[in-house]
């Protein structure tokens, strides 16, 4: 056990799961995470934005190929490098581990704003690319680290805490890039803060004390395809492990084709303009924020490390308030944008924003747990590749459900119908796995009060 974890509290002392932000064995994974994520949303959004609207001055591809080109080239790399990530995470120090990823971001914002200097849509793209690689390979690090620095109690709150931060740092950096992508001297501005940023991830990174590898005898290969099929199989010797990593793929489906439709959604459905796009978005991530942050508290409760009858509780609430987005929504439209103002004043939109900050909270309460679970009872010696495993099947359901809605959609689906499709679908899913392991379904009515706990 190393010095970080010694200094948690004890097992049976609870204490606020803020108390972490002010520990070294936290923070600074913490503020790097952080930064980190706002870097890929601000260079990501604030590209695709200046793709849309000066891609014409730049390249004669649409802006619409260019755009979902974007998107592909940031999520391929978890396909690609993840479970080398995982690897390299098991074999080598974590902590050092991110100090270089760090560095290369560094490296990578530069190149971006070579590319921004050149106006080469190629330069760009390929920066972007990179920037996937080096969120690829930070995934295991973070969260493979939490277990080796926080005392089994302490996971729930770590976690808690790095989902919430997560989610406001996507939403701060989304809004940055859209900003400064509208500016005059925006271009020069993107670079300057996403290289400021890279250097403060990088200088926060320098306090992560050390995490030693679990296998430093560890042999990496370069064969991506057996690695990647090694490293699910690690994820599959522990069933619930590979459930939960199943269930959180799907919370990321479900999370990535509703944050997909939300511009034309406020377009064609709420009558919107890009300031109800930002309101839908704010929403949601304070509620995913909200619920992560409640985790802590409602797990203790129990006195538990782990809850993982919070999950069904999540996953209820889920589509609940999924069920009641789509019937929420107007069946018709005023075909001009109206302003922000006149659309928060009827009562439909506040019934809208409401369904969406619940599905947020109940989202939070869903992920948080399974994500400590997958760490708690993932083996030691590869647990990184477990981890990795999880980033994979993560890209890979976000990819295939954002395809397979664009297929709906372009055959003249609905976005309320959409929306009503996920919540049936999150039902039936919750339904499948928690038949499968029924250990969430007891723990959430031993949780509530209804049944008894078996002492062993």
């Amino acid at each position: 056990m190393n010095s970080a974890t010694d200094s948690s509290a004890p097992a049976g002392e609870h204490r606020s799961q803020f108390a972490l932000l002010r520990e070294r064995r936290f923070w600074p994974l913490f503020v790097t995470q952080f930064l980190g994520a706002f870097n890929d949303n601000a260079y990501k959004n604030a590209l695709v934005m200046l793709l849309t609207f000066r891609a014409a001055s730049w390249t004669s591809l649409k802006f619409e190929v260019l755009a979902n080109l974007a998107a592909g080239l940031f999520i391929l790399p978890f396909f690609l490098f993840s479970a080398t990530a995982g690897q390299w995470a098991d074999k080598f120090d974590k902590a050092w581990l991110a100090r270089w990823v760090k560095v290369l971001e560094i490296v990578i914002m530069l190149v971006a704003a070579l590319g921004f200097w050149l106006q080469s849509i190629t330069v760009l793209l390929a920066a972007l690319f990179l920037l996937g690689l080096q969120s690829a390979l930070f995934g295991p690090v973070k969260y493979a680290i939490l277990p080796q620095h926080l005392a089994a109690h302490e996971l729930v709150g770590g976690n808690a805490l790095v989902e919430a931060g997560t989610f406001v740092s996507i939403l701060l950096g989304t809004l940055t890039g859209g900003i400064l992508a509208g500016m005059d001297s925006g271009i020069v501005w993107i670079c300057v803060i996403c290289l400021l940023v890279a250097g403060g991830g990088y200088a926060a990174s320098r306090a992560i004390p050390a995490a030693p590898a679990p296998a430093p005898e560890l042999r990496v290969s370069t064969n991506i395809l057996r690695e990647t099929w090694r490293c699910i199989g690690f994820a599959q010797q522990e069933k619930s492990v590979f459930l939960s990593i199943l269930a959180i793929s799907w919370f990321w489906l479900y999370g990535a084709v509703l944050l997909a439709q939300f511009p034309a959604y406020t377009k064609t459905v709420l009558g919107g303009g890009e300031g109800m796009v930002t309101l839908l978005l704010a929403v949601f991530s304070i509620g995913i924020g909200t619920g992560s942050l409640f985790c802590d508290k409602l797990t203790h409760w129990r006195g538990k490390a782990v809850e993982p009858g919070l999950v069904p509780l999540g996953a209820l609430g889920m589509t609940l308030f999924g069920l009641d987005m789509a019937y929420a929504s107007p069946a018709q439209h005023i075909q001009d944008a109206l302003p922000l103002g006149q659309l928060l004043a009827h009562v439909g939109t506040w019934r809208v924003l409401f369904d969406l900050l619940c599905l947020g909270v109940f989202g939070g309460l869903y992920c948080v747990p399974l994500y400590a679970l997958v760490q708690q009872r993932s083996p030691v010696v590869c647990r990184a590749r477990v981890i990795a495993a999880n980033n994979i099947l993560n890209a890979l359901f976000m990819a295939c459900g954002v395809l397979v809605v664009a297929v709906l959609l372009n055959n003249g689906w609905k976005i309320p119908g959409i929306f009503l499709c996920m919540a049936i679908a999150n039902g039936a899913v919750t339904v499948y796995i928690f038949s499968v392991v029924p250990e969430f379904l007891i723990r959430a009515l031993v949780w509530l009060g209804v049944m008894r706990e078996r002492v062993e």
